[in-house]
């Protein structure tokens, strides 16, 4: 079934995968080397680097973490990479990746706080919008919901409770604002590309 996925989505799980994989090698012999260069660090730390803005994005800290975002990917990415192809899924799953991390960063500044964000989680939230604004219909069955829901009521729900858990500071060690920053950057990309092809046509 693995190889029967597009190869933009193929490739992206891929990635994750084999840097999970990799964090767990280095584990043992250097627990923080991964975190310390590559997870995002807020601005005011001495561990922020550019490149992070982008690398944090293949990090996960656990297999649950890495597992949840990858059956997303896996569900939802397929369908957004058959609609648009592999270069527009790639391009829009970046582009939610970066502008998690911005909003991100932004409220760690205005809050203080200095935890380190890891996960693919902001990119995932953008392809679950595109997923909604797209295919709105379709029905998605959602543990412990007994009927299923359209995908656009789905998505609504969640970024709902993702915004109440960011101002309540509950689930502390998510990064909430970061999920609702790659929604964020999803949409505007999605309007941006709108907006420009009725320019152009």
């Amino acid at each position: 079934m693995f190889t029967l996925l597009p190869p933009a989505t193929r490739a992206l799980i891929l990635i994750n995968v084999a840097v999970f994989l990799l964090q767990q090698l280095l584990q043992q012999p250097a627990p923080d080397l991964m975190v310390g260069l590559f997870a995002l660090w807020p601005l005011g730390s001495p561990l922020f680097r550019p490149w992070q803005l982008i690398s944090y994005a293949f990090l996960h800290g656990s297999l649950a973490h890495i597992f949840l975002n990858m059956f997303a990917l896996f569900m939802f990415g397929r369908a957004l990479e058959s609609y648009w192809g592999a270069r527009r899924l790639v391009s829009y799953f970046f582009v939610c990746v970066l502008s998690a991390a911005v909003v991100q960063l932004a409220v760690e500044a205005a809050s203080g706080a200095q935890e380190p964000v890891l996960g693919a989680s902001g990119g995932v939230f953008g392809v679950l919008l595109a997923f909604a604004w797209y295919f709105p219909r379709q029905r998605l069955f959602v543990i412990p919901i007994p009927v299923p829901i359209p995908a656009w009521l789905f998505v609504t729900i969640y970024a709902a409770i993702e915004l109440f858990s960011g101002l309540a500071r509950t689930q502390q060690g998510v990064a909430h604002f970061a999920h609702l920053g790659g929604m964020l950057g999803g949409a505007l990309c999605i309007l941006y590309w709108r907006a420009r092809r009725r320019f152009s046509s």
